[in-house]
């Protein structure tokens, strides 16, 4: 028989934590988070929101050509329990949801159960994951992108008309992850949101890589299937050559490049 204190702590403890606490802790933390990206110094050149385009670095005709097969390959491939995209706590609303219905196929998969969001760029921690055998085509275009390793690499899709809260990825000024994020169709309605003025940028191109710190990213409903894929890894010597470099907040690389582009 269980004892009194197990089910004081089964039925009360535990769902106060849950339903209370971590909320409660999340909300504090959230609130200093936000105060110390805001006040976190940017390059005079830079105005948000901003993407910089790669459609003109990568083969796009060779992404678009693809449309067709990834479509047929995500609707192929749904199953109930696919990850479901957490956006985190820094979102722009504290009520907003974290969970708001997209879901994931991750094309890589962490080596160990250990490690953090701030370590998706780390090759050496990431493998090609069984799904990525269902994406053949999309792998080979993945090779050709210029990366010199590739670490976490997904595919976020959704078919229910559900947004994406704007949100960062995370707080870390002094990190800049190289990433490219790209689809194969404009039907993912993607943009940044400078959180300061609430202007909105939708996202014209079919490729990006944009400041997910100091601005905000989301999308709006769509009706019908919509995705987009994210690569993150280390950029290829050369290619990092073309990147100009900000004297502060390194996490404000691609708003630079982007802006002075």
């Amino acid at each position: 028989m269980a004892s009194v204190g197990g089910l004081l702590k089964s039925r009360i403890l535990r769902p106060l934590k849950r339903n209370v606490l971590v909320p409660a802790g999340e909300a504090v933390g959230r609130v200093v988070l936000e105060r110390k990206v805001q006040s976190a110094s940017i390059d005079p050149g830079i105005h948000y929101p901003c993407y910089k385009s790669f459609d003109d670095l990568i083969d796009v005709e060779r992404l678009k050509s693809l449309d067709d097969y990834v479509t047929r390959k995500i609707e192929e491939h749904k199953k109930e329990w696919d990850e479901v995209f957490y956006s985190g706590f820094l979102t722009l609303k504290a009520t907003s949801p974290k969970r708001p219905g997209s879901r994931i196929i991750n094309l890589a998969k962490r080596k160990t159960v250990h490690g953090g969001y701030l370590d998706l760029d780390k090759a050496d921690l990431w493998a090609a994951s069984d799904e990525a055998s269902e994406f053949p085509l999309l792998m080979d275009f993945i090779a050709t992108l210029p990366f010199k390793a590739t670490a976490r690499m997904m595919i976020m899709y959704d078919s229910g008309g559900h947004v994406v809260t704007p949100h960062r990825d995370h707080s870390v000024t002094d990190i800049c992850h190289e990433f490219l994020w790209f689809r194969t169709n404009l039907a993912k309605p993607f943009y940044m949101l400078n959180p300061k003025t609430g202007v909105k940028r939708y996202v014209q191109s079919y490729s990006a890589w944009f400041d997910s710190v100091n601005q905000f990213h989301g999308a709006d409903a769509y009706n019908g299937l919509s995705f987009s894929i994210r690569v993150d890894g280390t950029f290829t010597d050369e290619f990092r050559k073309r990147i100009p470099v900000p004297k502060c907040n390194p996490a404000s690389t691609p708003a630079l490049w982007a802006c002075s582009s």
